[in-house]
């Protein structure tokens, strides 16, 4: 055979190799790759440090020590500790957005972009009622940044992609559906609300990574999974995460936001007197005068049905999620009232200052007055629970629900927090020594 024939018939056979997989890797090339190869250096790994008390006495320790526990405590030695998760580039300029819990308590936190640059970030705000932080670094360049998408029309059943660090493996991809959205469940005594259901698989340190959809929007923030089964996963819905994110960028911090409006369970029989027939949904117990759910004409006796598209479940559900919404961030409730269904808008406010002063007079029997660096009782409501327990003018106030205030507009913000509960517990000096102390709220929740 001639050489070029031969030439020819190599030739020929290498494209009958190359064409048909360049034609399979064209076909392959579907909507999950797309997102993946959009999206993911927009996605980093968070490394965190924290300081410690060492729990060993300053002599190096062997793998049986650690596993079993054995060594002698040290209450004068630091230890460090890592964490490690995830989080999404939001902006060019280097804003991050992640949960709470991955940089909470964090002496230290470095980003890893997925190039391989590193950097130190700060902390711009963080919020733990809603798990959510942003984080800023620094960069020469524009970074970046995946767009913030809206949860507001996500489909059960639509195809969904998470990317992260499972157990520190950066640059992981999983892709599933959503299963549900609107969902609430019960995690460390505590109940967690409006979470988008996903069966993409989330590991430790997939926590803050985004969750997109197949255009390469976030749609959520991967956060929790559920410990007892496979295939359950949780993000916070985008819509939630655009209003935290703006109010810890600019703030620092969630401003406490107020409706004037208080809610009880529906038992069978309030809501067979209502004539409401389904089984979920809460009664409106009181509606303060001149409050935004006045202005909105809320009134006592109706059915909450809904509150943001989401079907309400009981009490606890109603006043968590409406600390998903900051001052300012209008939010639709469904009444029902007189047989009759109706939509309204409540747009909440900061909580007013002469309320505190109400707050912890009518419900605590308490004022107090700002000193250097702390608060101190100025006088106590007779026949008052603070009274009855013994607390007096001069009384020194260091922490409530275990916050430290040592100023008026942390023991504010304290006192907020604490109001939804029956009593708020306290930590008083006197002279040299220090009582915990627990007072119930009294009256009508404000």
């Amino acid at each position: 055979m001639k050489p070029g024939v031969m030439a020819w018939g190599l030739l020929a056979a290498s494209c009958l190799i190359t064409a048909p997989a360049r034609a399979d890797l064209a076909r392959r090339r579907d909507a999950v790759v797309e997102v993946v190869q959009k999206v993911s250096p927009a996605v980093v790994y968070i490394g965190t440090e924290q300081e410690v008390e060492s729990r060993f006495r300053g002599r190096s320790r062997s793998p049986l020590e650690d596993f079993f526990g054995l060594g002698q405590p040290d209450s004068g030695g630091r230890e460090k500790i890592q964490g490690l998760g995830s989080g999404a580039l939001i902006d060019p300029s280097g804003i991050i957005v992640t949960n709470d819990h991955v940089i909470r308590g964090a002496s230290a936190i470095h980003v890893v972009l997925a190039d391989g640059r590193t950097f130190d970030a700060e902390v711009m705000g963080s919020d733990a009622t809603n798990d959510l932080a942003v984080l800023k670094v620094n960069a020469k360049d524009p970074l970046p940044a995946a767009r913030l998408g809206t949860s507001a029309d996500l489909m059960i059943g639509e195809t969904v992609v998470a990317i992260g660090s499972p157990f520190g493996l950066s640059k992981t991809v999983t892709a599933g559906v959503v299963s549900a959205t609107g969902r609430t469940f019960r995690a460390d005594d505590r109940v967690y609300n409006d979470f988008i259901q996903t069966d993409a698989a989330i590991n430790p340190g997939n926590s803050g990574g985004p969750l997109l959809n197949v255009d390469g929007e976030i749609i959520g923030i991967n956060t929790a999974i559920f410990a007892n089964g496979q295939g359950i996963g949780f993000a916070i819905p985008a819509d939630k995460v655009r209003r935290i994110v703006e109010e810890l960028t600019r703030f620092g911090k969630v401003r406490p936001a107020w409706v004037g409006l208080d809610t009880e369970d529906l038992t069978p029989r309030l809501a067979a007197r209502l004539g409401w027939d389904r089984t979920y949904g809460v009664v409106v117990s009181n509606v303060d005068p001149d409050s935004p759910a006045a202005q909105a004409g809320v009134r006592r006796g109706d059915v909450v049905a809904e509150l943001g598209g989401s079907r309400i479940q009981d009490a606890e559900d109603f006043d968590s999620r409406v600390r998903g919404y900051p001052a300012r961030s209008a939010f639709p409730l469904v009444l029902f009232r007189e047989g009759a269904s109706r939509t309204v808008q409540v747009a909440p406010v900061e909580f007013p200052r002469r309320l505190i002063e109400t707050l912890a007079w009518e419900r605590l029997g308490l004022r107090v007055k700002e000193g250097k660096g702390m608060m101190a009782v100025s006088s106590v409501r007779p026949d008052s629970a603070a009274a009855q327990i013994g607390l007096e003018p001069g009384d020194v106030i260091l922490r409530v629900n275990n916050q430290p205030v040592p100023d008026g507009d942390t023991f504010r913000e304290a006192l907020l927090t604490a109001r939804r509960g029956r009593s708020v517990l306290m930590l008083v000096r006197r002279g040299r020594y220090g009582y915990h102390i627990t007072l119930p709220f009294e009256g009508q929740r404000i």
